[in-house]
């Protein structure tokens, strides 16, 4: 029985081998394509995130005249006033049309306003829509803000009273995190791309072997060989745990390669995923792979064309990530219960090594088994779906 495996096993991987294009698709642009986005969109994000203090920004300004020592204030804070628009019609037009982010008004009262100890009102036009103009607005906002702190203080220092006495409260931020913890934020989603490769991997595979055989007419005679049909099966699904698995490897080396050229360490944080963890990362994720090829063969194994098979196993490729992105929304923490979910006691087991916390190893053995378990059930109902007439079409 074992030899009879192997040689359909060994015939899957070589077919799979053969269609160059397909194999490409699935080893290449899933690990590889993954990594990539990932990079970029964190880069982008970190990019974001800092500060804009060190960069200079230009200011257009309506009515600079009226309040020199709050220009003389901004100027200090690296924003550079320009000329703004005409009047106050125009700069909010400007900013409508996009021709400029953010205009600051100021009336010609302002001065009489600060002398004779009242509110002096500035306008700050923007569009809270665009979010690109939203950091200048509010880099501006802050920047005025700051000013104002600055006159209130002097004031009552004028009138001999200590700012000090506006804080009835100070509050002294105790950060107990780690940078690999902190890194959690950002890598969080990791999980959903190692996933999503994985079945990638193995998918083509999971239809060329089923549909695609039916589709082709090489099926009838596939079975009529002295080869028992869940032999048949098991190799097709052993070909697929195979490609499944490179597949995985190489996302999960990609990624490992990719945070090296992050400057994650710009915002403090380490992510705690070194050689060890790929590894261990791999043998976590491992058990996934039984369960995803069963559940594509066995979907597959329903559909009468390669593009049907196609179709379905698009969904398939997204239920697994599905319970993933909820919780990363809700910020959901491990537990017992969630253990049972395949996918998503992955990611939760996952997100606790990339932030470098200890395991709870009762946790991984549930995930682990209830994962197994799950995955040989899927196989033992393909093994039964291959002994149905119905199965040629």
């Amino acid at each position: 029985m074992t030899r009879t495996l192997l040689i359909v096993f060994a015939k899957e991987v070589i077919d799979n081998f053969r269609d160059r294009r397909t194999l490409a698709s699935a080893l290449l642009m899933g690990p590889l394509l993954g990594p990539m986005l990932f990079a970029f969109v964190i880069n982008l994000s970190i990019e974001r995130s800092l500060s804009d203090v060190d960069n200079s920004m230009a200011l257009p300004v309506i009515g600079a005249e009226h309040a020199p020592n709050l220009r003389r204030f901004l100027e200090s804070r690296n924003i550079e006033i320009v000329a703004g628009p005409a009047d106050r019609a125009a700069a909010i037009t400007a900013v409508k049309t996009g021709e400029i982010d953010v205009v600051i008004i100021i009336p010609a009262e302002f001065g009489e306003q600060l002398s004779g100890g009242e509110p002096a009102r500035v306008e700050l036009v923007s569009d809270q829509s665009d979010q690109e103009a939203e950091r200048d607005a509010r880099r501006a906002r802050n920047a005025i803000g700051a000013y104002n702190q600055q006159l209130a203080a002097l004031r009552l220092i004028g009138r001999g009273v200590s700012p000090v006495i506006l804080q009835a409260i100070t509050v002294d931020d105790v950060d107990v995190s780690t940078p690999s913890g902190r890194s959690g934020i950002l890598l969080g989603m990791m999980s959903y791309f190692f996933i999503f490769a994985m079945l990638m991997g193995g998918m083509y595979l999971a239809i060329d072997t089923t549909a695609g055989e039916r589709e082709h007419g090489s099926l009838e005679p596939l079975l009529s060989l002295p080869v028992t049909r869940e032999q048949l099966m098991l190799g097709k699904v052993a070909a697929t745990c195979v490609f499944m698995a490179t597949s995985l490897m190489l996302s999960l080396w990609s990624f490992f390669f990719a945070l090296r050229f992050m400057p994650l360490e710009q915002l403090g944080m380490t992510p705690n995923f070194g050689p060890g963890v790929v590894l261990a990362a791999f043998f976590l994720l491992a058990p996934f792979i039984l369960l995803g090829a069963a559940l594509m063969t066995l979907v597959a194994s329903f559909t009468k064309s390669y593009k049907e098979a196609q179709t379905w196993l698009s969904i398939v490729l997204i239920a697994p990530t599905l319970p993933i992105l909820v919780v990363s929304i809700l910020n959901v923490r491990p537990k017992l219960e969630l253990m049972f979910v395949p996918s998503l006691s992955q990611h939760l087991i996952l997100q606790d090594m990339v932030k470098n916390e200890p395991l709870q190893w009762l946790h991984v053995t549930i995930s682990v088994v209830s994962t197994l378990l799950i995955g040989a059930l899927l196989t033992w109902a393909c093994a039964r779906l291959y002994r149905r007439e119905g199965l040629l079409g």
